[in-house]
């Protein structure tokens, strides 16, 4: 993945994908760069680039050992406009150890797990393992209403220093059961999709089960009641007896047993199937189908068991408030609405309707959804998604991550034991001046008087890079060394801060030319530090978009270190550009 998305809509595959499709991408979901993963493949693309020349023109790698565990690959010819030309790879597959290579005449340090490109098989112009890109750490604000935007119908709420999204919401109770008058009879029961045909993630099944006077004798006298027992399901089953929850069964083909409870005479026995995204990849996807397979039935009776899979069901597909498009802005208003009180408890499955301004400024935005507990959310009629507060599994995080070594998707795992997902993307484009719609389907229950509305930005940036980096790569492309007037030995290392389009750097938060210790938002200074740090890179940063720091005794004009292998630590804030609003409330 280089560009992450978002799975909205019910398009999030799986089943039990997040509606995040992001992925840790070089350019996340709201189009921002994730740093330094995106600086360092642009670099990586870049010093690909300049080998182009000899990539073309070889008819086929040359390859050479170079050491036990080190290797270099070489692509030369005859250049496009005469002269020849010359790239090489230099490999060191090693996991744990640098090593140190002779190649064409020169000595090459390999890190551990690395691989050097070498544009004209002479000179490094990048390495995998050393990463001289920033580093952007985002961050989440509440989000701040627009000049004039703050009608009086919808104030943002705030409690306990977070912005909440209002504080007038309404509420409509779904129709637990069939409800309309498009359903269906048939004897047995069918595939979930075969009768949806994928429409709604939601698919009623309705039979009456009779309970005699010796039912209820024999329950009595022999303990528990019934069990709704099904040989396998997916990927939520829902179990009411007249038209109370008896209880909910999670999970992608697992058996279901579900003890219920009926009264004596004529009971409505309600399952309610729900597909959680559809699987999308693997042999025979088209085969994997939804709902119920094998056997249903009811156990506990006196006269034995009851074969559900032969009874005579009346099926309905969807939910009420879907097909009345309730969360649009056409129809809600024809829905009965009432008003909710900050109090009320938590219900199961609940419409809840408000309204909200957008935030100001041009900053991604995202819906805070922690306090809701399972279901689906529309803004202005589109569909962001559904939204699940479930917690990640607490174990297999790594406390750092280690670069070296294959892949393998546990590696580097991050937020064990958090949420998977609580903030969900709302493209600016969906959204109007004021008064926004926002409606949720919540299926167990939470309290939408907690949603806030925020906005996202990288709104730190760190750069670390000593003098033994490799010189940056635009300068590969200057006419002086494309003229061969200067050598790009002699070329320094620089930090390259760059905000994102409509930010600038607004404050400089550390800066140390020497040895500094820590890593972003943790930096700290070191035995040696060159004091006028702060105000050389403050000077040539402060108030742009992007800057670029040389990392040289020159540049810093002294050196504070002799002899002492020097680098620069930098971390700065970016904030909305000076043109953009720059309100508080």
């Amino acid at each position: 993945m280089y560009f992450g998305g978002t799975n909205f809509g019910r398009t999030s595959g799986g089943p039990f994908y997040i509606t995040s499709y992001d992925y840790d991408a070089p350019l996340d979901e709201y189009g921002l760069r994730s740093e330094p993963k995106w600086g360092h493949l642009k670099d990586l693309h870049a010093a690909i680039k300049l080998c182009e020349p000899a990539l073309v023109a070889a008819d086929a790698p040359q390859y050479r050992k170079l050491g036990s565990k080190q290797e270099a690959h070489i692509y030369h010819g005859d250049g496009e406009t005469g002269g020849k030309v010359c790239a090489a790879f230099l490999a060191n597959i090693d996991e744990h150890k640098s090593a140190h290579v002779k190649f064409n005449g020169q000595s090459y340090t390999l890190p551990p797990w690395s691989v050097s490109i070498l544009p004209d098989c002479r000179h490094v112009a990048f390495n995998t393992a050393k990463v001289g890109a920033q580093t952007s750490v985002k961050t989440v604000e509440s989000a701040r209403p627009s000049l004039g935007s703050m009608s009086i119908l919808q104030k943002v709420v705030r409690q306990d220093n977070v912005s909440y999204i209002s504080k007038s919401w309404m509420a409509l109770k779904e129709p637990i059961g069939i409800w309309g008058e498009n359903n269906f009879t048939f004897q047995g029961l069918l595939e979930h999709l075969n009768v949806t045909k994928d429409r709604s993630d939601y698919l009623w099944h309705k039979t009456r089960i009779s309970v005699s006077e010796d039912d209820i004798s024999f329950w009595k006298k022999n303990g528990p009641n019934s069990t709704v027992s099904i040989d396998s399901m997916r990927d939520v089953l829902r179990v009411f007896v007249n038209k109370q929850l008896a209880g909910s069964i999670v999970g992608h083909w697992v058996k279901a047993v579900q003890p219920v409870r009926f009264i004596q005479g004529n009971n409505d026995l309600l399952l309610l199937t729900q597909t959680v995204g559809l699987q999308n990849y693997g042999a025979f996807l088209e085969k994997d189908g939804a709902g119920f397979r094998g056997k249903a039935k009811l156990t506990g009776f006196k006269n034995g068991d009851l074969d559900l899979s032969k009874s005579s069901w009346t099926y309905q597909v969807g939910l009420k408030g879907e097909a009345d498009k309730i969360y649009t802005v056409e129809h809600n208003e024809k829905a009965e609405w009432s008003t909710l009180e900050t109090d009320a408890s938590p219900s199961i499955f609940m419409w809840y309707k408000t309204y909200f301004d957008p935030p100001a400024g041009t900053d991604p935005v995202v819906l805070n959804l922690e306090s809701m507990g399972r279901g689906q959310a529309w803004v202005n009629g589109q569909h962001i998604g559904r939204y699940w507060n479930i917690i990640s599994q607490k174990d297999g995080c790594d406390r750092t991550c280690d670069y070296r070594g294959a892949y393998n998707s546990d590696k580097c795992t991050t937020n064990c034991g958090k949420p998977t997902q609580t903030r969900y993307h709302v493209p600016r484009s969906w959204l109007k001046p004021s008064s926004n719609l926002l409606v949720l389907f919540e299926e167990t229950g939470g309290n939408p008087f907690k949603i806030s509305v925020k906005t996202v930005t990288a709104g730190i940036l760190c750069g670390q890079v000593s003098e033994s980096h490799y010189p940056p790569l635009r300068k590969w492309s200057t006419p002086d060394y494309i003229n061969g007037t200067m050598s790009i030995n002699s070329v320094a290392p620089e930090v390259h801060l760059h905000c994102e389009d409509g930010h600038v750097i607004s404050s400089i938060e550390f800066a140390s030319y020497g040895t500094p210790r820590g890593s972003c938002d943790g930096f700290s200074i070191g035995k040696c530090h060159a004091s006028n740090s702060l105000s050389i890179v403050s000077e040539a940063c402060k108030g742009r978009n992007s800057c670029f720091i040389e990392v040289s005794n020159t540049a810093f004009i002294s050196d504070p270190c002799s002899g002492t292998l020097k680098t620069l630590a930098v971390m700065s804030r970016c904030s909305p550009s000076q043109n953009m609003s720059d309100l508080s409330f």
